[in-house]
């Protein structure tokens, strides 16, 4: 199993906030338990609503959660091969049913990780 280095992992994740990714920290119980739901440093992709969104889980480094609709993630391909990246990450896991997760812990009163999905 290869594992990614702290340096490319913090890497990735600058690219992530810089394609349009939002940041929501596992800062709850209810969260940090969601969280470990996913797979770590890795993307899956996810239909909500008739739309497509990625999330990016890293328990390691800012124990948080990225969301990315399909432009944050298009972006974020661009920008890899831009730099001459070799491997561009694809989800890793097939498209999880919504029901499955309790997406409603990552919301919270001040941040909304769904409302800047419908533009």
């Amino acid at each position: 199993m290869h594992r990614q280095s702290n340096a490319a992992v913090a890497n990735k994740e600058n690219m992530l906030s810089a394609a349009g990714f939002k940041v929501v920290p596992a800062n709850t119980p209810a969260r940090q338990s969601a969280m470990v739901s996913l797979p770590p440093h890795k993307f899956v992709r996810q239909v909500r609503n008739d739309k497509v969104f990625y999330t990016y889980a890293d328990p390691t480094i800012c124990t948080c959660v990225y969301f990315g609709n399909q432009a944050a993630y298009s972006k974020y391909r661009q920008d890899v091969f831009a730099r001459n990246v070799t491997a561009v990450e694809t989800p890793d896991a097939p498209d999880t049913p919504m029901n499955t997760v309790d997406w409603a812990t990552w919301a919270g009163p001040e941040e909304d990780p769904w409302g800047w999905y419908s533009y």
